[in-house]
């Protein structure tokens, strides 16, 4: 079967995932998917950073995917990310138009690049209600309850997924299920790091101009437009301290301190995420996102083109 090729941009908040992918984009005649969790999202545009100007460039608009395609207020999960993915892969595949996928949501990614076949499975609340109630241990115990190949690769750490685990499990024993097919990809995984601080500098920088921006003022608007408040809140960092700002239970500059302070903390949890995809058997080609803009386009296409040889 044939493999198709796939140019992946990963890394945390604030480190030029989609400058680096739209200058690629432009030079190989390639299309950007998003894997932002929150910029399917419309009328979220600066809290959620979709800097759609960036996609201009030299004169051109470099196509993107995923982007704008869900009402404030919506929902939209994992599974449903991977049916529109693997709709707009295919249709780019087959007009040989390389897919660039572009974004820090880990599960998003992870989803694609490893084959989560039981997303499909539906939640089950009575089930989730009963295992809330349980803490980690208790939880990690009852994965003895269940055959070892559905559980094996359990997320030990987290009781979220745990949970997730343990539902999927519990599907299983009384349904039949057929994984959907998918095609094969072959993927050249590009991942942006810096040091530390330096990072936490950049966040800061950019909540600052995203303030100034009227990110505020976008919160408000969304809430005047009937956006449910604790569907807000459930959206992330900026719309939950905002939301509190809003509420008068923050100061503005106890709104600034406390919401940098959560988004570099994220930002640490995406790069732990992105670690621990790369144990699970995943190459990450990792560049220096602090470099000079033309250096590292220049030495990640490089790397990209020496590797598409394979392809």
């Amino acid at each position: 079967m044939e493999h198709h090729p796939l140019l992946v941009i990963l890394g945390p908040t604030a480190s030029g995932k989609t400058k680096l992918a739209v200058k690629l984009a432009e030079a190989l005649s390639a299309e950007i998917i998003s894997a932002d969790s929150r910029q399917v999202f419309r009328n979220m545009d600066i809290g959620t950073g979709k800097d759609l100007q960036e996609y201009h460039i030299n004169g051109k608009d470099i196509p993107y995917h995923l982007i704008n395609i869900k009402d404030a207020g919506e929902k939209y999960n994992v599974n449903e990310y991977k049916e529109d993915f693997y709709r707009i892969f295919e249709s780019l595949s087959a007009k040989k138009v390389l897919p660039i996928l572009c974004g820090g949501t880990g599960m998003y990614v992870h989803s694609i690049l490893q084959e989560q076949e039981y997303t499909a499975i539906p939640i089950n609340e009575s089930l989730r209600a009963v295992l809330l109630a349980k803490d980690i241990s208790e939880l990690r115990a009852m994965l003895g309850d269940y055959p070892e190949e559905v559980v094996a690769h359990a997320d030990l750490s987290s009781h979220k997924r745990l949970i997730r685990v343990l539902e999927i499990a519990e599907y299983l024993q009384h349904h039949d299920f057929t994984p959907v097919k998918r095609p094969l990809i072959n993927p050249f995984i590009v991942g942006l790091q810096t040091e530390v601080m330096l990072r936490k500098q950049k966040i800061l920088n950019r909540m600052e101009a995203r303030f100034k921006e009227g990110m505020i003022e976008e919160v408000k608007a969304l809430l005047e437009m009937g956006v449910d408040r604790e569907t807000l809140i459930f959206y992330g960092l900026e719309y939950k301290f905002i939301i509190s700002y809003l509420d008068g239970s923050l100061t503005m500059d106890e709104l600034k301190l406390r919401l940098g302070t959560a988004i570099c903390q994220f930002s640490k949890r995406q790069m732990t995420f992105f670690r621990k995809m790369e144990k699970d058997g995943l190459k990450i080609h990792w560049f220096d996102a602090a470099q000079d803009e033309a250096d590292l386009y220049g030495k990640v296409i490089t790397a990209y083109q020496q590797n598409s040889s394979s392809f």
